[in-house]
């Protein structure tokens, strides 16, 4: 029993932060302290991805870090953003959607690229890929995502990790990055119906969500005690099959690449000392393990 209840509570922390992490700055507690090493580290690791943003010739970036391992989700990235060069808080600075442990509700936030990666799964490093798109796509995305108005305009009052793509009740972090595409791309405006008209356009450009196959289904009952999880927005025919259809950083950079097949993507990786950097779509292997094309970098 003691294994069965480790197993149940393992499943519901990777539904619940894992789902989609999708948001949460950090969780509602205080993060690990990182050793001097592991510090040092990581910020050459962050000028690693600062220096690739700024030789992009781009002015704006899909960003996606590697939260709590969902590897049992078969997903690698659980939280995006926006890395914009032109950020007022400081070049590359992400803007992003977190959940506010202490208010409760979800926040815009834009943080510095280094503090971005303080996120990763592990002190020892772990994944971030980059997506960049060609001119006529990434200048009317910069000009939404530093309009605060526009930006604002498709913030929901109440967060859940696990918001259905197209309800309006809730929202998690990868879900506003989609409504944002929406308003660049699209031109849907920032009115009261911002995020409706954002849905709409989604849906009828062909974005698809993530689908999450609960293999375990009482773990859905269990999440249902976690306050930023939720289940009231999704219908009962995906509830009954057991599958949440959530918006994952890899719904986002599949529908940039299926929209702008010319985009580009790099993704990085930091395991202790070693850090590759991969430049196309094929994914790094699992324990960060390079190929022949990448490029390796030495920390120490």
């Amino acid at each position: 029993m003691a294994t069965l209840r480790r197993a149940l509570a393992a499943l519901v922390l990777a539904l619940a932060a894992g789902a989609a992490q999708a948001g949460t700055l950090r969780y509602c507690d205080t993060p690990g302290e990182l050793t001097h090493e592991q510090r040092d580290r990581l910020l050459r690791f962050a000028e690693i991805v600062r220096n690739e943003l700024q030789g992009s010739g781009q002015r704006v970036a899909l960003v996606s870090r590697a939260g709590l391992d969902l590897s049992r989700l078969d997903q690698r990235y659980s939280h995006a953003g926006l890395s914009l060069q032109g950020n007022a808080m400081a070049p590359w600075s992400v803007r992003q959607l977190y959940y506010a442990c202490d208010e409760q509700r979800p926040r815009l936030f834009d943080q510095g690229l280094s503090a971005f990666l303080l996120g990763m799964s592990s002190p020892e490093g772990g994944y971030v890929s980059a997506v960049f798109l060609p001119d006529e796509a990434a200048a009317p995305l910069e000009g939404a995502a530093l309009d605060d108005r526009r930006a604002l305009a498709l913030l929901a009052p109440t967060y859940s990790a696990n918001a259905y793509v197209w309800s309006q009740r809730y929202q998690n972090c990868n879900q506003w990055v989609a409504e944002m595409f929406a308003m660049a791309w699209g031109g849907t405006p920032a009115g009261d119906d911002a995020r409706a008209q954002a849905q709409d356009w989604l849906r009828g450009q062909g974005y698809a969500a993530h689908e999450f196959h609960i293999r375990f289904p009482p773990t859905m009952w269990l999440a249902a005690v976690i306050p930023w999880v939720h289940h009231d927005d999704h219908p009962s025919e995906n509830l009954a099959q057991a599958v949440y259809r959530v918006s994952m950083p890899s719904s986002l950079e599949a529908f940039a690449r299926q929209r702008w097949p010319q985009a580009r993507r790099v993704e990085f990786c930091q395991a202790g000392a070693r850090v590759v950097v991969r430049q196309g779509w094929e994914p790094i292997g699992e324990g960060c393990t390079p190929a022949p094309g990448d490029r390796v970098v030495t920390l120490d």
